[in-house]
């Protein structure tokens, strides 16, 4: 069932269990009777089966599930139950009798057994309608959870945003406050940065290359704001054209490398950024510098990281791996997603 669309399963399971019931039969009473005359005979069973049974089905179960009243339940399925094995016994006895078997068609055994048949058929139905209703449940819950899922991936967008232009504003007011030539130009990869960020971060997935050129303005971004030959490199190995990533899912780290490994007021500062595209994942390492205590930033942890945790969780469930390594004279992230 699990290949059939869920709005097509009810149809599928009572189509299956038709063609089960009247493919048995047809075959057990070809033997004996001429398929003509199983086949009409047949068709009469099912039909009559198939009125209560349905009845029943789209009627009477869901007045039972909304009114819980047992005792007006069986009052209503009496009546219509009882004409059904009337009729069928009536039916066999027109389209199945014969010289041998007319002493089973008149007596008790055979109106019994039409008795339990029926209400067997109808009971097996009503199961139906309650995995029917297993199966619409599932699909809401499915839903609900695609939309919870949903809703938190633009929750931690909507955080890891204001965060990064939050330090951008912080970094052109250093700018400005300092009367840097370089400001016109920062303003400029700022409002290009942006655009970046509205047109494309809120797509569930855009191209590996246009994530690479947004990490690239960030890190020219952050040079023209130090002012100060620190080492700071970029490199790609592989062609990150026509792969598809999450929007934003590695600035938390690159800003983290800055934030914590770059000062105006350290020499032996430096920031490491590559990307392994050579084999079928995605693989991502950033590597900074460690600052002296007294040039390391103060204050509580930020969002970051934990917001970038939680979208790989959402992202990518299974298809990542994320290693930190915070060494003694260096802090290193490996991250390898599976694209």
């Amino acid at each position: 069932m699990i290949f059939f669309p869920p709005r097509y399963r009810a149809a599928v399971l009572h189509l299956a269990y038709w063609g089960v019931y009247f493919s048995f039969y047809f075959y057990q009473f070809g033997q004996e009777y001429a398929r003509r005359q199983v086949a009409v005979g047949l068709l009469a069973t099912v039909t009559l089966n198939a009125a209560l049974a349905y009845f029943n089905y789209f009627y009477l179960l869901p007045r039972l599930l909304r009114t819980r009243r047992l005792g007006e339940y069986l009052a209503l399925f009496a009546g219509p139950y009882a004409t059904v094995v009337v009729l069928r016994v009536l039916a066999d006895r027109q389209l199945l009798l014969t010289d041998m078997n007319r002493r089973f068609l008149y007596s008790p055994a055979h109106t019994w057994s039409v008795v339990v048949g029926v209400l067997f058929i109808v009971a097996f139905v009503s199961l139906l309608y309650f995995v029917t209703q297993w199966f619409v449940l599932e699909a809401r819950a499915k839903a609900l959870e695609n939309e919870k899922l949903a809703t938190e991936l633009r929750y931690l967008k909507a955080q890891l945003n204001p965060h990064f232009l939050f330090n951008t504003l912080n970094n052109l007011y250093y700018l400005a406050y300092s009367r840097s030539e370089r400001t016109p130009e920062v303003i400029a990869t700022l409002a290009q940065m942006m655009r970046y960020m509205l047109e494309e971060a809120n797509r569930p997935a855009v191209d590996l290359s246009r994530e690479i050129e947004y990490l690239a303005s960030y890190i020219q971004l952050e040079k023209l704001r130090l002012n100060s030959p620190v080492p700071i490199t970029l490199t790609v190995a592989g062609q990150p054209n026509g792969r598809l990533v999450a929007p934003l899912i590695f600035m938390a780290f690159l800003e983290n490398a800055f934030k914590h490994g770059v000062s105006t007021i350290s020499t032996t500062a430096w920031v490491r950024v590559h990307f392994d595209l050579t084999g079928p994942d995605c693989c991502y390492t950033v590597a900074n510098s460690k600052l002296p205590a007294s040039a390391a930033p103060m204050g509580p942890a930020g969002t970051g990281l934990p917001n970038v945790r939680r979208r790989l969780a959402l992202s990518y469930p299974d298809r990542h791996e994320l290693q930190i390594d915070d060494l003694p004279d260096e802090y290193r992230i490996y991250l390898r997603l599976s694209l």
